[in-house]
């Protein structure tokens, strides 16, 4: 019985100390690349491509918590971004680059409207190389408000 008893507190305690190891973090910290203008021979075009800095490298696969604004980009809810401004000022309408936009990928199809302010959790994955997506994608999103 006292085995029972001392299992359950100690997984407990693991149950406290993975829910607070979500990072929250703000646009400065997303701010942490660099952009190299490269061209790409498959799509004849030039493209931003990211060189990480060590502050983002140390949260990648992690899981963090950010507030932004939602893009809805694709009607039907299933493509979301969440970005640093609101669509008038934001990388696609503005003079923003694209450290200030995130990704989101959702389990369940969502009902969000473009401007609306959210706060998510989610992993952080970052990309440098497939440019059909963001450089940075949010896995697993939930949204706290």
């Amino acid at each position: 019985m006292r085995n029972n008893f001392l299992l359950f507190f100690i997984s407990l305690s693991f149950s406290f100390t993975s829910y607070s190891q979500v990072k929250k973090v703000n646009w400065t910290d997303m701010a942490d690349v660099k952009f190299e203008r490269t061209y790409l021979e498959d799509y004849a075009y030039y493209f931003l491509i990211p060189e990480f800095g060590e502050t983002i490298k140390s949260i990648e696969g992690k899981q963090l918590e950010i507030k932004g604004y939602v893009l809805d980009l694709v009607e039907g809810g299933t493509t979301f971004l969440l970005s640093q401004h609101p669509m008038a000022t934001c990388f696609f309408c503005g003079m923003a680059g694209p450290e200030t936009i995130i990704e989101l990928q959702f389990e369940t199809k969502q009902t969000l409207k473009t401007d609306q302010i959210i706060t998510v959790q989610g992993i952080l994955a970052l990309n440098k190389s497939d440019i059909n997506h963001c450089n940075y994608i949010l896995t697993d999103v939930v949204i706290i408000k």
